[in-house]
């Protein structure tokens, strides 16, 4: 297994902080009276405290992604993941990360909100890793490097060999965001964990479960980095609500494959179709629930979208994405819709 030594990249302040302990930390278990966390005494079934841990999530977690319960954290979103270890683990004004556009966005907005400095790397023509121009990049102020595979806004798995020279030959935290990964044929990079001590994979209820207004994304770490997430987070980052429909969704785990592989025949459908509109150029390989499409002014075809009450993303301004949209695998009568609307665009 390849180790580094985790204290020597989280911001010194951090190692003597005393996380908050709140009333549900200092006691667990059943109990007839609580006086101990200036509650509302009156039972409206949202005037307790949630569970600070989210215990019962991450024990279905740690049943359904075969990963311990130790090496799983639970955010507010990825998004909080990010920014949280970026709080953690990089000192603003000082050290930097490396992204690789075109790629997720809050890795950028985070950084920049925390005043860390963002090196980029462009992908490759067939937006596939750089790896000599990432690890050129790389200096003494460099704590992480964020990937996104399957990538958005691409929709393509960056590859595994790849990735793998990225780890062996960065002494740095390696971030791998796999929120489409349900959609792809390959397995999650969760199985490296005990290979590398510098991967972290991040995953979200928001894509393949179907839940994304509950706001959940996972870390699947080292227990040294679960155990300073936990230690910096807010005492109560998911609340009740959310932590119940999580519950619920996360016991119904026998739908999502049936879901997802819907989900790719329509992303095969789409495909299809998508190619007999004289107005697309090209569409590229996609191992998510979304397709990057090439068109011939993709301005005018996102304004046509829109007034006809479509909805897509233009990633036109994103690296190597020039007159792209980005369109996401709707049900088959969206999709029909949407192919129909292009048809008819003049």
């Amino acid at each position: 297994m390849k180790k580094i030594n985790l204290s020597e990249f989280v911001r010194p302040h951090l190692k003597e902080i005393a996380p908050y302990s709140s009333a549900r930390d200092d006691y667990q278990g059943d109990a007839q009276v609580f006086l101990d966390a200036n509650e509302n005494p009156f039972n409206s079934g949202i005037n307790r405290y949630p569970d600070p841990h989210q215990r019962e999530i991450k024990n279905l977690l740690s049943e359904i992604k075969d990963v311990s319960v130790q090496n799983i954290f639970v955010g507010n979103g990825s998004d909080e993941v990010i920014d949280l270890l970026l709080r953690a683990f990089c000192e603003p004004g000082k050290d930097n990360i490396i992204i690789l556009p075109p790629t997720y966005g809050m890795y950028k907005v985070s950084a920049g909100v925390s005043n860390i400095e963002v090196k980029e790397v462009l992908l490759d023509p067939s937006f596939d890793l750089d790896v000599p121009g990432i690890l050129q990049s790389v200096t003494e102020k460099t704590k992480m490097i964020f990937l996104c595979s399957p990538n958005n806004p691409t929709g393509n798995s960056l590859s595994r060999d790849r990735i793998k020279k990225i780890l062996e030959g960065f002494n740095g935290l390696v971030v791998v965001d796999e929120a489409y990964i349900d959609f792809s044929d390959e397995k999650s990079l969760t199985t490296w964990l005990s290979e590398y001590g510098n991967l972290i994979v991040l995953q979200t209820l928001s894509k393949a479960w179907g839940m994304a207004s509950v706001r959940l994304g996972l870390c699947l770490a080292q227990t040294e980095v679960v155990s300073l997430l936990n230690k910096i987070k807010p005492p109560y980052n998911i609340s009740g609500p959310n932590q119940k429909e999580a519950i619920q969704g996360l016991k119904k785990a026998a739908l999502v494959p049936e879901r997802v592989e819907a989900i790719k025949k329509q992303r095969e459908y789409l495909t299809g179709e998508l190619m007999k509109v004289k107005i697309v150029d090209s569409i590229f390989p996609s191992t998510a629930n979304f397709l990057l499409v090439k068109t011939v002014n993709a301005n005018s075809i996102y304004a046509y979208l829109t007034k006809s009450g479509i909805i897509v993303r233009n990633r036109s301004k994103e690296p190597g994405c020039e007159n792209c949209l980005r369109v996401t695998v709707g049900t088959k009568e969206e999709n029909e819709l949407l192919i129909q609307k292009l048809k008819s665009y003049a």
